[in-house]
């Protein structure tokens, strides 16, 4: 018989890549975590996860299990916060699916808000690469909201926050920081070399999208991995880096300026279904946080 631990102990090994990772998360030693698996496995009749040194990859029949088994836990999830709540023992529980860049400058300060007002309630964030890879994560079932770039045709509701401007960074010995421009043309920047973000970041469509529109393929400095490091890439001096100017901290050590054209994306909120109180509720924190941190839609 399949267990929804089971379910949980192959999704948590497939979001760390690693079995000795998943088994500290999970508080659970490497041989039980893996026991678990393969008792799966068999209940399945397929091996569902494969080890390589590079890491705990999904074979084709695991790639077929995960959306469902992420889709079934997430219901149970729905269950239990029912009864909590219909019980009185907590408020509930609000999962949030998000971009890195978001989590990065528009929630911290929405969640401290939140915790504020709604500390009896569980909160657990998901962080993904890339818009559509969080837009597949709340397809399956993983969160009740999410909140990310906008989507071109989603089928649930959809609430839009705002524009995101996005500013160039660089460091502070910069001949643009020198000069104290403000602003910079982008195609100016064609002949640097850039901090850029790996593919599977969505900046990385951005910041191609952009140059691509300006007449020109940015030469690559440096790769990363995370968004949180290009800003700090630029400051040491590596390069220029397209970052959202929202998570563009007060005590930055560079120097960030606006390009122009203006780049910018539309931020929203989407659901599967009708949002519920809890995601309602959130949601009037996010709009009044970002209200002053996003342009208005034109």
């Amino acid at each position: 018989m399949v267990s929804l631990r089971q379910l949980q102990y192959v999704i948590t090994v497939v979001e760390q890549g690693s079995f000795t990772r998943a088994a500290e998360i999970l508080h659970v030693t490497q041989p039980a975590l893996s026991h678990q698996v393969q008792a799966l496995e068999r209940a399945v009749g397929a091996v569902l996860l494969e080890r390589s040194p590079r890491g705990v990859h999904l074979t084709p029949a695991g790639r077929a299990m995960l959306p469902h088994a992420r889709a079934a836990l997430a219901e149970t999830a729905d269950v239990v916060s029912a009864v909590r709540r219909a019980t009185g023992l907590i408020a509930g529980e609000l999962r949030l699916a998000t971009v890195y860049s978001v989590s990065l400058g528009l929630l911290p300060e929405a969640l401290r808000l939140w915790s504020r007002h709604h500390p009896g309630v569980d909160m657990r964030l998901f962080e993904h690469r890339h818009s559509d890879e969080l837009a597949q994560a709340m397809a399956s079932g993983q969160a009740d909201l999410a909140i990310g770039p906008r989507r071109e045709s989603w089928p649930g509701p959809v609430q839009p926050l705002g524009v995101e401007e996005f500013v160039i960074a660089v460091s502070r010995d910069d001949p643009l920081a020198a000069r104290q421009a403000t602003e910079v043309d982008l195609a100016a920047l064609s002949g640097r070399r850039w901090v850029h973000y790996a593919p599977g970041n969505g900046l990385a469509e951005v910041l191609d999208r952009a140059c691509s529109n300006a007449g020109f393929q940015p030469e690559i400095a440096v790769r990363t991995e995370q968004t949180a490091s290009a800003p700090v890439l630029a400051a040491a001096g590596l390069g220029p880096a397209l970052i959202p100017a929202n998570i563009v901290p007060r005590w930055y050590e560079g120097y960030t300026l606006r390009p122009a054209p203006p780049i910018t994306r539309e931020l929203t909120a989407y659901a599967r279904t009708t949002l519920d109180s809890l995601s309602n509720a959130f949601l009037t924190i996010l709009t009044a946080v970002t209200s002053d941190r996003l342009l208005r839609p034109s």
